[in-house]
């Protein structure tokens, strides 16, 4: 969707499903995959172990971080404070001018009436997401040092994802002729 383009708001149920897409399409397979790949050669959680049933620990923790904080970011605090989850591409202008603009989609969303707003789910959504992982992850002495970290490890994520987003039309129609 442009930038330029204005559209109803989302119901709580097409949030939900917008989260629900998100989190289970096969790019976010792929996606975990490399993220717990590469926590796996980092060694982050020595209490997973190396080796296939390592990265199979991995993967799982990875992937479902990934979706409670879809969840968060897309579906449940958008209810609650009326914020719009669906990113709109600048779609024109250079690479940096719309990088940044992807960047600033972070900070800046639209709430369900189509004015910009700080974008409050994206910061409460991944810190809630990070703070539940807390149910799940090994218990350790730095436990606010390990929460604080997939809080801005899903923040910048969310970054790189915008900045894909952003330019995948382009890359859509130059690789795939538009297929995909």
């Amino acid at each position: 969707m442009s930038a330029n383009t204005f559209l109803p708001p989302l119901s709580l149920k097409e949030k939900f499903w917008l989260a629900t897409q998100e989190s289970f399409d096969y790019s976010a397979f792929i996606y975990a995959g490399i993220f717990a790949g590469a926590a796996m050669a980092q060694n982050s959680q020595p209490a997973f172990g190396q080796g296939a049933a390592g990265y199979g620990n991995y993967f799982a923790h990875t992937f479902a971080d990934d979706t409670i904080e879809n969840y968060m970011v897309e579906a449940i605090v958008p209810t609650l404070t009326k914020e719009d989850p669906r990113y709109y591409t600048l779609g024109k202008g250079g690479f940096f001018k719309r990088t940044e603009y992807a960047v600033s989609r972070l900070f800046i969303t639209r709430n369900d009436s189509g004015h910009n707003t700080f974008n409050i789910s994206e910061f409460v959504g991944a810190g809630a997401a990070a703070g539940i992982g807390n149910a799940y992850y090994p218990a350790q002495s730095n436990e606010w040092v390990k929460t604080y970290q997939r809080w801005a490890s899903q923040i910048i994520q969310d970054g790189l994802s915008n900045v894909a987003k952003e330019f995948w039309p382009d890359i859509n129609k130059a690789i795939f002729h538009n297929k995909y």
